[in-house]
């Protein structure tokens, strides 16, 4: 980190001296780091710093190393800065403080609360159903805080598979029928009327949980605007088998919708009824996605198969 960099985490934090304690991880692709940084003498002990550098060669982990990715990510970092700025203190759902925001030639710098001493330790790999209900809990808090509001500065559609943000994962798709439905899939779910934010990324690894049940959310890098089931398929398919998300269908959805009814603090039936109906949509258009980007990856599974398919028959 520059030394203009480590000025103004001392001037935003109040702290005497600082110390790059460990890097969390390597940003995709080579993009930068997220790094621990202990502080002296200041209110807080440590912050977490978000540290984008731009690389000077392309090293994407599946090789998809085009203008196009790199564009995208580009975009990310300047819709996670926007976040931060405009929208993060309006969430109900708990994420991270923002301190400070920095650009300097082609490097970002975003300083944030570390949610570690924050009270949120634990990184799950396996969960139980209260963890499970906790994270949906989160996507409900988090969908009922910006319901309605416009995406300025942030992707005017969210998550990171939207389509028109992957044409080559599309050129490549070899099931011809998802291909020739993925713009109808597309338009579908997001021509809905009841729209809010959604997280873009919100699967198992990026949450953050307490001793006591808690949880907070991390990454703002894919938050845009369109259908909350977006975030709900994609988080479960992220920590359940295939035969739990099948099984547990009608609960998952049950218990999220409730905590969205509580959060928005009177039922809106109409949302409701529309959201459902869009939950095996948004699943179909993340298979979509995935069958492009890895047709190997262990998420493509039969009840994948099976819901794309009653989707496409009921376009």
């Amino acid at each position: 980190m520059n030394d203009y960099f480590k000025s103004v985490i001392l001037q935003k934090t109040g702290a005497s001296s600082l110390k790059e304690k460990e890097i969390i991880q390597e940003l995709w692709s080579g993009y930068g780091k997220i790094i621990r940084v202990a502080l002296e003498n200041a209110p807080i002990e440590s912050i977490v710093v978000k540290h984008v550098q731009l690389p000077m060669l392309h090293n994407h982990p599946r090789g998809w190393n085009t203008d196009i990715g790199h564009q995208r990510k580009l975009k990310s970092y300047k819709v996670e800065t926007s976040w931060y700025n405009n929208y993060s203190k309006l969430s109900m759902a708990r994420l991270p403080k923002c301190f400070a925001i920095e650009s300097k030639h082609d490097e970002t710098l975003i300083v944030l609360e570390d949610l570690d001493k924050a009270g949120f330790p634990l990184r799950k790999q396996d969960v139980a159903w209260k963890d499970i209900e906790t994270c949906l809990k989160w996507l409900a808090q988090f969908h009922a805080s910006y319901l309605g509001k416009v995406p300025d500065g942030l992707w005017d559609v969210g998550t990171y598979w939207h389509l028109d943000t992957r044409p080559q994962e599309l050129e490549v798709l070899e099931d011809k029928t998802l291909k020739n439905a993925a713009a109808a899939i597309d338009k579908k779910l997001n021509s809905c009327n009841f729209k809010t934010f959604v997280h873009g990324d919100a699967k198992l690894a990026n949450f953050c949980f307490s001793e006591n049940g808690q949880v907070a959310g991390v990454d703002f890098q894919y938050v845009g605007g369109g259908c909350g089931m977006k975030d709900v398929a994609y988080f479960i398919g992220s920590c359940l088998n295939e035969s739990d998300c099948e099984r547990l269908e009608s609960k998952l959805l049950d218990t999220y919708f409730t905590h969205l009814q509580n959060a928005l603090g009177e039922k809106n039936e109409a949302l409701e009824k529309e959201w459902r109906s869009l939950y095996h949509v948004a699943w179909a258009d993340f298979h979509r996605f995935l069958k492009g980007w890895s047709p190997s990856h262990w998420k493509i599974n039969s009840y994948s198969e099976r819901i794309t398919a009653e989707v496409i028959k009921n376009l």
